[in-house]
């Protein structure tokens, strides 16, 4: 079961390692408009499981906590702050997954490999995301909160989904269904209207099915059979293969910066996977 849990998580990861180019597709759209956009189709990946929706109110609670609350604190980070330092405090969460473990979830115990693993993600990540380059202002400090809560919220949400077990992973479409809902309310109450051009539709369907949809049913599966701490040491891949994939894309290059990134990377998930 381990190894299976492992593998979703991967495979989440392989998905999310596409979402930054995708997103770059749509770069016209509202953030609020596309994150609910991309959410509703999301939820249409159980869809054929409608009776697994019907869940207690405090499941569907954290499931909207978990996807509502970190796009909706990710994007007012990105709006209040730098978007390279905001992603970086964003990309806390696999961290903070392995250190808040032991406090989340009930016998499980903090094992130094698990925590070097996940520095050195982050390490990897801060070099990926930041180019070596680093500069906090006092003055986005607002936003720096922000990028923190949405890491916090993540990384929470998915020890708590470890409490939901017996849940079926089906559930996940209608956290995707709730919270698009919120956040196409949150788009006509803060963006302006945009009308999407019908070549941009496939964009928008490949976004929510893979990276918006079909992850989440993933990371729930796996969080919800596997050991946190390792899965939180796996996370780092998720920035190193975007970043693999923009370069293949035509979006960037490798330079020595990025060959030292992959390997603080792969080594933290090497050493945080190993059984």
């Amino acid at each position: 079961m381990q190894r299976a849990a492992l593998l979703a998580a991967l495979a989440a990861i392989a998905l999310w390692g596409v979402l930054a180019a995708l997103s770059l597709k749509l770069r016209g759209w509202p953030p609020f408009l596309l994150a609910g956009a991309a959410l509703a189709v999301g939820s249409l990946c159980s869809i054929h499981r409608l009776r697994a929706w019907r869940v207690p109110g405090r499941a569907l609670a954290l499931g909207v906590y978990g996807l509502f609350g970190f796009h909706f604190l990710l994007f007012v980070a990105l709006r209040l702050a730098p978007p390279v330092e905001a992603n970086l405090v964003n990309y806390l969460w696999p961290l903070l997954i392995v250190v808040l473990a032991p406090l989340v979830l009930p016998g499980v115990t903090l094992r130094a490999r698990h925590v070097v693993a996940a520095l050195l993600g982050f390490a990897g990540a801060t070099l990926l995301v930041t180019g070596g380059k680093l500069g906090f202002a006092g003055e986005y400090a607002l936003g720096y909160a922000a990028a923190l809560g949405s890491a916090l919220v993540w990384s929470t949400y998915s020890l708590a989904t470890k409490r939901f077990a017996s849940l079926p992973t089906a559930t996940i479409g209608l956290y995707c269904a709730a919270s698009g809902a919120l956040a196409l309310a949150c788009h006509f109450l803060f963006e302006p209207r945009y009308v999407p051009a019908l070549a941009e539709l496939p964009w928008l369907l490949a976004l929510g099915l893979g990276p918006m949809g079909a992850a989440f049913f993933l990371w729930d599966y796996a969080l919800k059979r596997g050991d946190p701490r390792a899965i939180g040491a796996l996370a780092y891949l998720a920035p190193l293969a975007s970043t693999l994939v923009l370069v293949a894309a035509g979006e960037g290059s490798l330079g020595p910066l990025t060959l030292a990134a992959m390997a603080l990377i792969i080594g933290g998930a090497v050493l945080g996977g190993r059984a």
